[in-house]
């Protein structure tokens, strides 16, 4: 997946400039930065979730297995359904623990030749079936903070997609239950590739193979302030020598 010369705008503010990056098969890339220099903006364009909000618009290329995920005859709702999104805060539907992970199958016209096991296997590979396969008819909203978010991501894998989004993940749970997201993280890169929007620099140092800095410069334009990227490489490099001050200064804690 590849982002080249790209600018999200909501309406004429643009809050990413010149994005140039690209996403390795089966690597966990981290997008770190300051709030409002565009990291949630950019994962959002990258499987069209901006297209839900009103003026937002892409400008440059984003690509998917060569193909640009914004062309005129490309849906917008199968580019979702291979490049899955985990929210900020767990958003289980109103629905049973079992009902949560087969309405993405039944909605997106899946034929599995066992919803059972097709359940199983996501809530397997999202580390929660023996948490809750004794109570699978049970609300979703009986679940931990930690299980919620957990049933999220199983929800999200059981449409089969090929990436997973994943916005500030662990930003509404407790160390324990972020560190059974992390370990999860780990065990599912070797199915999939997987972007994550992070505010901890410790957790981005922990999951990540490359890593991503962001800020947010003022557009000599319209005087607003819009997100560059600043840096990216392999994540014990930006850690340990990072090629730009700017870099260095906001995981020191100096800036940002």
């Amino acid at each position: 997946m590849e982002c080249i010369d790209v600018d999200v705008f909501y309406g004429k503010f643009r809050a990413v400039t010149g994005v140039n990056l690209a996403f390795g098969e089966n690597e966990i890339t981290a997008l770190i930065g300051p709030s409002g220099c565009g990291k949630s903006t950019l994962i959002r364009s990258l499987n069209r979730m901006n297209d839900l909000v009103d003026g937002a618009r892409v400008e440059g290329q984003i690509t998917f297995q060569g193909e640009e995920i914004y062309g005129k005859d490309v849906d917008a709702i199968e580019v979702r359904r291979r490049i899955g999104m985990v929210f900020q805060k767990p958003n289980p539907f109103p629905k049973s623990i079992y009902e949560n992970i087969a309405y993405g199958p039944r909605v997106t016209g899946m034929k599995p030749s066992s919803m059972d096991d097709l359940v199983e296997e996501a809530l397997t590979k999202a580390a929660l079936w023996d948490e809750v396969k004794d109570k699978l008819k049970q609300s979703a909203f009986s679940l931990s903070g930690g299980q919620q978010q957990r049933l999220c991501i199983a929800r999200t894998i059981s449409v089969r997609p090929d990436v997973i989004l994943m916005d500030e993940p662990c930003s509404a749970l407790d160390p324990i239950a972020t560190t059974r997201i992390e370990d999860l993280m780990h065990e599912l890169k070797n199915d999939y590739t997987i972007v994550i929007v992070t505010h901890n620099m410790q957790q981005a140092a922990r999951v990540a193979d490359r890593t991503a800095f962001f800020t947010a410069l003022a557009d000599e334009s319209t005087g607003d302030r819009t997100g560059v990227l600043v840096e990216f490489d392999k994540t014990n490099k930006i850690f340990e020598d990072p090629a730009d001050k700017r870099t260095e200064d906001y995981i020191s804690g100096r800036f940002g």
